[in-house]
């Protein structure tokens, strides 16, 4: 049975936990060089996984090594970083190019990958499965937990698009890296300390 309360407390909670996460600002990123809509694909279809496992698992996701799944999340961090610093400007580096070798499925693929390793174990999936398992409706907790990130994805991937328009995106670029490298050092930190 579907309980739209239980839908409407996990929307809310998952979407503000969310919404300042590094999902967004991958979000802003991809949205800002790739078509929205492959970006979209592969990231809705990556929290899908994230909230399929998380229902399915219920509590077991917190016993998972937080120590190497915030290693791995800091060096992919590190990584993406490192390759918006060293990335060579395309002309002005005013406007994003559409690449013509990005078809649906490498660009959709690509965020399908950064979303699953980046958000594996992440509050929000630990915090979809206590909700399972608080309110022992896991199709009313998945539906809502789905849109709920979904949303912060609409949000970050158009946000890349609109900030395009009155941003450089050499700017953006910068300032994204250094954001990443920043999620990285916490990251990294939080693994050491762990």
């Amino acid at each position: 049975m579907i309980s739209f309360t239980v839908m409407a407390i996990t929307f809310g909670v998952l979407f503000l936990a969310e919404l300042p996460d590094k999902t967004a600002l991958a979000g802003l990123m991809l949205g800002t060089r790739y078509r929205a809509s492959y970006v979209f694909a592969g990231v809705a279809a990556a929290f899908a996984v994230h909230v399929t496992l998380a229902i399915a698992a219920g509590s077991v996701l917190t016993l998972l090594p937080h120590r190497l799944v915030q290693a791995v999340v800091g060096l992919l961090f590190l990584a993406g970083a490192l390759m918006l610093l060293m990335k060579k400007d395309d002309g002005d580096g005013e406007h994003v190019k559409a690449p013509a070798d990005q078809s649906f499925w490498k660009v959709s693929g690509a965020g399908f990958m950064l979303i699953l390793v980046a958000e594996f174990g992440d509050l929000t999936q630990i915090m979809t499965a206590n909700l399972a398992a608080r309110y022992d409706s896991p199709v009313s907790v998945g539906i809502g937990a789905v849109l709920a990130l979904w949303a912060v994805a609409v949000i970050g991937i158009l946000g890349g698009r609109t900030l395009m328009r009155y941003v450089p995106l050499r700017l953006i670029t910068r300032v994204a890296a250094g954001l990443m490298l920043g999620l990285a050092g916490l990251s990294l930190v939080e693994a050491v300390a762990g």
